[in-house]
């Protein structure tokens, strides 16, 4: 039997994908990157151009002040590579009650300036960590990876982040292979044990499928491994994570200010079917539908992306 594409699986269950509150503003500011990641959906690598501009940064303030987000979560690539990176944070920190910088931690390296600007200004950090285990993660990102990343989360610490008291430190980890991640709890268990050894702390741990797009699909094809893991995803299907997944509450927007429903949808150029630039968002508007594809999958298995 034929298997059903995304679509057809929520039809099956009943089920609709649509937007709901606007809760949160996530900026792409571009996929140039210090590392080139594996398992990266956008592809991003010290050879991308494609950065977002400070008069795109400009037009990002101006929806935050027009149309106010609960949450901004500031992404890439690497975002501390964008040269005019501390001017949107600056711009964009008193817009929100709660602020979030991603980082894969080795971009932070030699940036202690930047790093004072997100202690001060209140911003928590969501740090990649593909793994605990020094191979799976220099498989994905490269020899010495592991033990400098391991210094920059010190760093952060010494800092006060992931510190009883302190602004919150989240670690990020996605498998190494064509595989499904672990349960979160069991993942966390065993973050908190290697870390605590190696004298490092963190607030939380959150644990994600790799979504089969960009440069982690390209690998699953070459490696023959496609096919396997599409299935592994469809038999993970849980209707009951639909209602909460991350794009229903969140206003992406890449680095030329086109706009999107999740960092996923932008990676394989789905965009939204409300505004399709930052500067046509007006107002926070209900109820559109959210394009879909077969990476959606990937934000529906286990305890998905919610």
């Amino acid at each position: 039997m034929e298997a059903l594409d995304f679509a057809e699986t929520l039809a099956r269950q009943g089920l609709e994908l649509r937007k709901g509150r606007a809760e949160c503003l996530q900026v792409n500011v571009g996929a140039l990157c210090n590392l080139s990641c594996r398992h990266c959906h956008l592809e991003a690598g010290p050879e991308r151009t494609d950065v977002m501009s400070r008069a795109t940064m400009d037009e990002v303030i101006a929806l935050a002040r027009r149309a106010p987000f609960a949450t901004v979560d500031v992404t890439g690539g690497a975002p501390e590579l964008n040269p005019d990176i501390v001017h949107l944070l600056k711009g964009l920190g008193p817009l929100a009650a709660k602020r979030i910088f991603r980082t894969n931690l080795l971009a932070l390296e030699g940036k202690s300036g930047l790093m004072a600007l997100l202690l001060a200004d209140g911003w928590s950090i969501g740090a990649s960590l593909p793994a605990v285990n020094a191979g799976q993660v220099e498989s994905i990102r490269g020899a010495g990876v592991f033990e400098r990343s391991l210094d920059m989360l010190r760093q952060l610490n010494a800092l006060g982040y992931g510190q009883a008291g302190g602004p919150e430190l989240h670690l990020v980890s996605n498998p190494a292979g064509a595989f499904l991640p672990p349960a979160q709890h069991a993942a966390t268990r065993t973050f908190r044990q290697a870390l605590e050894r190696r004298a490092i702390s963190f607030n939380s741990l959150f644990v994600f499928a790799n979504v089969p797009l960009g440069r982690f699909q390209a690998w699953l094809t070459r490696s023959g491994n496609l096919d396997a893991y599409m299935q592994r995803l469809r038999q993970g299907f849980n209707p009951e994570v639909v209602c909460g997944l991350m794009c229903r509450a969140i206003v992406s927007v890449a680095w030329d200010g086109a706009l999107y429903d999740c960092d996923f949808n932008l990676a394989a150029g789905l965009p939204s079917n409300g505004p399709r630039h930052l500067r046509d968002y007006l107002a926070h508007q209900e109820g559109a539908a959210i394009p879909v594809g077969e990476h959606c999958f990937a934000c529906t298995a286990g305890s998905g992306f919610t």
